[in-house]
C-alpha cells in the first residue's frame, strides 16, 4: 500500500485542560461527512473524555467509532493497547476516513508517533500530523515557561519551584512533536498578553510548524486535518528529552475519583471546589453533576481555579444519577483530605455564587 493510500490519523496532543476535548468536539461538527474513527485516552479513574464526545450529539458521532484506552497513557502501552485498538479500525467492513487521537495530558507524543512504524499497522496508516493544544492563558501566567530566566524569577515567588518541574518538560515535549500549535481560550487573553504567548511558543518551534489561535477549540477540520505530515518518517526532526533512552515516569502525578452525590446547583458545586483546589495544589478537576430537578447531566472540568460547566445530555435511564468527579494533582497530594473537604462543604455550598464560566469546557 503506498503512502497515499494510507488512512491518516491525527495525534491530539497537549496539557491538561488545554481544550483537547473542545478542538475533538468542533473537528466532529466541520467534518463535512468525513467517517473519522476517534481514540480517546485519559489520565484518571473515569472515562470521562470519552463520554463527553460521546454525549455531543453531533450527527457523525456513532458511539462504536468511539474507543476508549483506560490506562492512562498511549506513550506506555503502545504494544498491550494502542496497536490492538488501531488493528481494530483498519480491520472493519468500512474503515474510517480518519482516525482522531487524544492523548493523555500526560503522554509524550513522539513514542506514539514511533508506533505508527509497528509491522502491524505501517502499511496501513500515517500520522497526518501531530496537534498541540495550549492553553493561552496558563502560558501568559508563565506556568510552562522553557526560558531559565522566567523559572528563576518564578522560584524566587515560589518555593514548589524549587526543582525542574515535570509538567514544563511535558510541555517542551508536547511542543517539540507537534506539526500545528493551536494556541486556545484567546479570548481571555490581553492583547500583548497574545502578543507575548505568540512570540514565546514560536521562538521553541521548529520552522515550519503552523501557529492557530482559538477560543474553546474551534478550528475547523480543513485546517487542522490533511496536513500530510507522515511524522513517523521524520522522528528525528522532533527532539526529545527521552530521546537518550530513559523512561517517561508517571509517578511524578496520581489521580482519583470522588463520588459527591447530587448537588443542589452548579454554582453552589463550583464554591464548593474553589477552596480544596486553592488549598492542596490540585491541577485537574472533572466530572458530570447530577444537580438536583434536572434531568441533564452536568459536565464540569477545570484547571487550577478555573472551572466551567454546562449540561450536554439527558441521562441515561441505565445511568447512576450521581456527582462523580476525577481529581488529578502531583503524587503525594492528600486524597483523604481532599474526599474529606469536598464531602463536609456539602452544605455550606448550596445556594452560594460562583465566579465559574458557564461554557463548552476546554
Amino acid at each position: 500500500m503506498s503512502q497515499g493510500n494510507k488512512i491518516p490519523a491525527t495525534v491530539i496532543t497537549g496539557f491538561l485542560g488545554a481544550g483537547k476535548t473542545s478542538t475533538i468536539r468542533h473537528l466532529l461538527e466541520t467534518s463535512q461527512g468525513k467517517r473519522l474513527a476517534l481514540v480517546i485516552n485519559e489520565f484518571g479513574d473515569l472515562g470521562v473524555d470519552g463520554e463527553i464526545v460521546k454525549g455531543c450529539g453531533i450527527e457523525n458521532c456513532e458511539e462504536d467509532a468511539v474507543l476508549e484506552l483506560p490506562n492512562g497513557c498511549i506513550c506506555c502501552t503502545v504494544a498491550d493497547d494502542f496497536i490492538p485498538t488501531i488493528e481494530t479500525l483498519l480491520n472493519r467492513a468500512e474503515p474510517p476516513d480518519h482516525i482522531i487521537i487524544e492523548t493523555s495530558g500526560l503522554a509524550l507524543p513522539k513514542p506514539l508517533v514511533k508506533a505508527f512504524n509497528w509491522p502491524e499497522i505501517r502499511t496501513k496508516v500515517t500520522v497526518d500530523g501531530v496537534i498541540t493544544v495550549i492553553d493561552g492563558p496558563a502560558v501568559a501566567e508563565g506556568l510552562f515557561a522553557s526560558n531559565p530566566a522566567a523559572v528563576e524569577a518564578q522560584r524566587q515567588a515560589d518555593e514548589s519551584l524549587d526543582h525542574e518541574s515535570p509538567l514544563e518538560e511535558l510541555f517542551e515535549e508536547q511542543i517539540n512533536c507537534a506539526d500545528m500549535v493551536v494556541i486556545n481560550k484567546t479570548d481571555l487573553l490581553s492583547d500583548a498578553d497574545l502578543a507575548r504567548v505568540l512570540r514565546d511558543v514560536k521562538a521553541e518551534l521548529r520552522p515550519q510548524v503552523k501557529v492557530v489561535r482559538s477560543s474553546y477549540g474551534k478550528v475547523d477540520a480543513k485546517i487542522l486535518l490533511g496536513l500530510e505530515a507522515a511524522a513517523e518518517s521524520d522522528l528525528e526532526a522532533r527532539p526529545s528529552h527521552h530521546d537518550d533512552g530513559h523512561e517517561h515516569d508517571h509517578d511524578d502525578f496520581m489521580s482519583f475519583a470522588v463520588d459527591l452525590g447530587e448537588v443542589e446547583t452548579p454554582q453552589g458545586l463550583v464554591e464548593r471546589l474553589q477552596p480544596v483546589i486553592a488549598q492542596h495544589g490540585i491541577l485537574r478537576i472533572k466530572g458530570f453533576a447530577k444537580v438536583a430537578g434536572k434531568d441533564m447531566r452536568l459536565v464540569l472540568q477545570g484547571v487550577g481555579g478555573r472551572l466551567q460547566h454546562y449540561y450536554d445530555r439527558d441521562w441515561h435511564p441505565d445511568e447512576t444519577q450521581s456527582t462523580r468527579l476525577v481529581v488529578i494533582g502531583e503524587a503525594g497530594m492528600d486524597s483523604d483530605a481532599i474526599t474529606t473537604a469536598l464531602e463536609s462543604g456539602r452544605a455550606a455550598s448550596q445556594g452560594a455564587p460562583a465566579q465559574a464560566v458557564a461554557a463548552p469546557a476546554s
